[in-house]
């Protein structure tokens, strides 16, 4: 008896020292598993399912939504007083998006055009796409800008064009024909004899270009060879770089497309993105830990210097000419028409620019930008990047229609680009990197504790044993005497 107890003993002891070493091993090699199956399923392949999916069809829901700032009083403005807006909206359109043209490359990129489309959501709209607003007419104010250098009698030419053709400064019409285009003689009349002068040879509107149409011939990493890669892009319209800048900082195409990143980010990273709407790179920053139905997140926002200047912020400099910070002067890959992006409201933007508007009222919560990222896996989980379009505006002397106009940077119209996982994929996203990770932390500090355990009862049962053993002897001891 006292052999097999011993036996057990022994056993028990073996087990225990096993067990504990397991979970101890499991401590170490765990993460290492759990980044090894995050690599191997983030890898743009086909034969990643989900990921691949998620890549190609983004199957979350997408929104764009709209607000238009309806001046006040035109008449005034004309005048030479201060702009009086008010904000009109939201207009909410549900935003279709799907990769076509996929083409993969022996040296780990793939190519594809991505298409966008946008259909209006009135349910969750406040009003409806009839509704009319008053906005300044990009078509003659931003031309008139435009030819202020040309000579005086060029000047009353082109105002007697617009008399002609009655395109005065402001144009009021309804949000669909200001968004998806409305018809214009004068449109038509640039486009025959001045083809190339305006973006668009069809209706003109602020989004006609965007809808049923790609952002581009994007070549992007796939991350086989190299994870730290994955998404990011090699090249766009076949460009490394691009052309219509100053510096050859300010010209480089940095980052990703901006939809996903490469995994395992730090609170150091900088999440960096090609925006082919903005014409340039942009970058966000790390600005606080989150938390998104369970999931763990980190919150990337715009820093302050994004927009700012090239006084204020030396490295933007090729983005000039520059006017106030807090305004991206895009006229360059905006066929030269005096069009600027800023955050919405004006947004960390000079101060000045409000005293020249009425009507604004920035804050972050409604006007920041941000993306909240999943940082193990790059994966966004909820995403809003908000711009505001902007006319620079002024008097032009010979092209009668500007009147007395002050000088202004008058907003027209700002949108919200938002996105978030929800539903199944959520559902999956959050028990594959957030449940199965726990349930491994947990199982190796269990067989760890077990262990311990077990070692600890074999090791009370010994010393009990001997106890036991030391009582009898002394009992027979006693009894011998």
């Amino acid at each position: 008896i006292a052999m097999n107890k011993s036996k057990l003993a022994i056993g028990l002891l073996v087990v225990g020292t096993l067990t504990v070493v397991f979970g101890t091993v499991l401590v170490f090699v765990g993460p290492i598993i759990i980044d090894n199956q995050i690599v191997k399923n983030l890898v743009i392949d086909p034969k990643n399912e989900m990921s691949y999916t998620m890549w190609k069809d983004v199957p979350v829901p997408f929104f764009m939504t709209v607000y238009f700032f309806n001046v006040l009083n035109p008449t005034e403005v004309l005048a030479g007083e201060k702009p009086m807006v008010e904000q009109r909206g939201p207009y909410v359109y549900r935003k279709h998006i799907q990769k076509r043209n996929i083409t993969f490359h022996p040296n780990h990129t793939v190519s594809y055009l991505e298409y966008r489309s946008y259909f209006f959501e009135p349910s969750m709209s406040v009003g409806n796409e009839s509704d009319v607003v008053t906005i300044p007419n990009m078509l003659v104010l931003g031309a008139a800008v435009m030819m202020e250098n040309l000579p005086f009698a060029v000047r009353l030419m082109i105002s007697t064009t617009f008399k002609t053709f009655k395109e005065g400064p402001f144009l009021t019409k309804s949000v669909g024909k200001l968004m998806w285009g409305y018809d214009s003689k004068l449109v038509d009349f640039l486009n025959k004899w001045l083809p190339g002068m305006l973006p668009s040879t069809g209706k003109f509107g602020l989004f006609a270009e965007f809808n049923n149409s790609n952002t581009g011939l994007f070549t992007i990493h796939t991350g086989k060879d190299d994870i730290r890669l994955i998404h990011k892009v090699d090249s766009w319209n076949g460009l490394t770089k691009l052309t219509n800048w100053k510096t050859p900082q300010c010209n480089m195409i940095n980052g990703t497309a901006g939809q996903m990143w490469p995994p395992f980010i730090t609170k150091e990273s900088t999440l960096p993105f090609y925006s082919p709407d903005a014409c340039r790179s942009l970058e966000m920053v790390y600005q606080r830990e989150g938390i998104m139905e369970g999931i763990p997140l980190y919150r990337y926002v715009a820093p302050k210097t994004l927009f700012a200047n090239g006084s204020d912020y030396a490295p933007n400099e090729g983005f000039c000419p520059c006017r106030q910070s807090g305004l991206l002067n895009v006229s360059s890959c905006r066929s030269n028409s005096p069009v600027f992006i800023s955050h919405p409201h004006f947004y960390n933007a000079d101060p000045v620019l409000l005293d020249y508007v009425q009507g604004l009222q920035p804050t972050e919560d409604q006007h920041g930008l941000f993306i909240d990222i999943h940082p193990e896996t790059g994966v966004p989980l909820n995403v809003s990047i908000r711009l505001q379009l902007n006319l620079y505006m002024k008097k032009v002397s010979g092209i009668t229609e500007t009147g007395k106009i002050s000088e202004v940077m008058m907003p027209m119209m700002w949108f919200e680009e938002n996105g978030y996982i929800d539903g199944e994929i959520l559902t999956t996203f959050h028990t594959n990197l957030v449940l199965l990770p726990m349930v491994m932390v947990y199982m190796q500090y269990c067989f760890i504790v077990l262990g311990l355990a077990t070692i600890l009862g074999v090791v009370l049962l010994y010393y009990r044993n001997k106890v036991s053993k030391q009582s009898s002897y002394e009992v027979c001891s006693s009894l011998t005497e």
